[in-house]
């Protein structure tokens, strides 16, 4: 396996595969990353499609994008894989044709060849589609026997609208699947988060899919603003770096969940995934050290025995993280990059949610505030 990174610059790809090693005609797979002002260029994919005519061609918007060990703001970047052993199919549904997001999972899963499948990538529109409800069609799709990670695509800070494409120009309501194929192919999975937990533990008693109505009979928003202090004149920004961790009813492990946005007027939060009455919940906030740490932590974990190097690794992190990491949103990054040695590729970018397992493996969950990498390892 071969990954070989490149953006867009000047008005042109620089660093591309075809001026190295790789030939572009053996690429089997292009991620491009870029900033959803940038995805909108109608000649973006036009542009890309020609440097990599034999490959399936993926583009996800961004809250940010990971390019080596450096974090980018609204610019366009790529890696492009081959594989000596492995194969690829994808997969494409929009969410305006399916009642739910369930469903619209389910097809999208059952699109994909079942023969030798080892390992799923996701990309899911990001403000469209609820993730909790995708991530349950993936794993029923897929028998919960198939390792399956990615994230939900991204629009900066704003919340509006997300794009993504596949072997086409992106467009809003997508989510795609990779599929990938074969005996020598090894993919490993990490994700932490690192956050605080400060008060006492809750439980929701009202709520309706990823709206927040009560904790313990008392109005969630109202609570809310009492923890957050002075942050409460910041808000709705203020609210993704003050996350809820969740433990979902029959679900053992908490889950980290993010405030999309707050009505005032229904005097409820709307989080990126459910939050079901009955969950436990305490509240978090970031601390920069342990943030970087559960960076380092991930990473660690998607080492392989047989190898300890990556052939590449992507990396999906939260929005959220970048927003309180600030300037040191590269220090996680680079915590990953140091664990494998400096020698890996990395790319990936900021989401609006991630897919993953809990590092013990399982079914997958969606995840908000935690670094997600997955690792990918082509044996002989």
């Amino acid at each position: 396996m071969n990954a070989s990174l490149f953006q867009f610059l000047d008005h042109k790809w620089q660093n591309s595969p075809s001026g190295s090693s790789i030939k572009p005609d053996r690429v089997q797979l292009v991620l491009c990353f870029a900033g959803k002002e940038r995805m909108t260029d109608p000649d973006l994919y036009q542009s890309l499609q020609p440097e990599f005519p034999n490959a399936e061609l993926v583009m996800c918007s961004t809250a940010g994008e990971i390019f080596g060990q450096n974090v980018q703001d609204n610019s366009i970047i790529g890696v492009a894989l081959t594989f000596d052993h492995s194969r690829l199919s994808t997969s494409s549904v929009c969410i305006q044709d399916f009642p739910d997001s369930y469903s619209a999972a389910v097809k999208l899963i059952d699109n994909l060849e079942k023969e030798e499948l080892c390992y799923i990538m996701v990309f899911s529109d990001g403000s469209l589609v609820n993730g909790s409800e995708l991530v349950k069609g993936l794993n029923k799709a897929a028998g919960n026997k198939v390792l399956i990670t990615g994230g939900l695509a991204g629009d900066g800070p704003n919340f509006k609208s997300t794009l993504l494409g596949l072997n086409d120009s992106p467009s809003e309501g997508k989510i795609i699947a990779i599929g990938f194929y074969g005996k020598n192919l090894l993919v490993t999975h990490g994700s932490q988060g690192g956050w605080d937990m400060f008060g006492l533990e809750k439980e929701i008693t009202k709520s309706e899919a990823n709206v927040l109505y009560e904790i313990d009979q008392e109005n969630a928003l109202d609570l809310y603003k009492k923890y957050l202090g002075p942050e409460v004149e910041n808000l709705p920004g203020a609210s993704l770096l003050f996350p809820l961790s969740v433990t979902i009813p029959g679900i053992e492990k908490p889950v980290v969940r993010t405030i999309l946005s707050i009505d005032e007027g229904a005097r409820s939060m709307t989080f990126a995934g459910d939050v079901p009455v009955g969950s436990k919940v305490r509240f978090m906030k970031g601390n920069f050290d342990k943030l970087t740490a559960a960076a380092a932590i991930a990473a660690q974990k998607t080492i392989s025995f047989q190898k300890t190097n990556p052939d590449f690794s992507l990396l999906v992190s939260c929005v959220g993280r970048k927003l309180i990491l600030g300037s040191r949103a590269e220090d996680e990054v680079e915590a990953v990059s140091e664990i494998f040695g400096n020698e890996t590729p990395l790319a990936g970018f900021y989401a609006y949610g991630e897919i993953s397992p809990f590092n013990e493996g399982g079914d997958c969950q969606l995840h908000n505030q935690t670094m997600t990498i997955t690792s990918f390892y082509e044996l002989p």
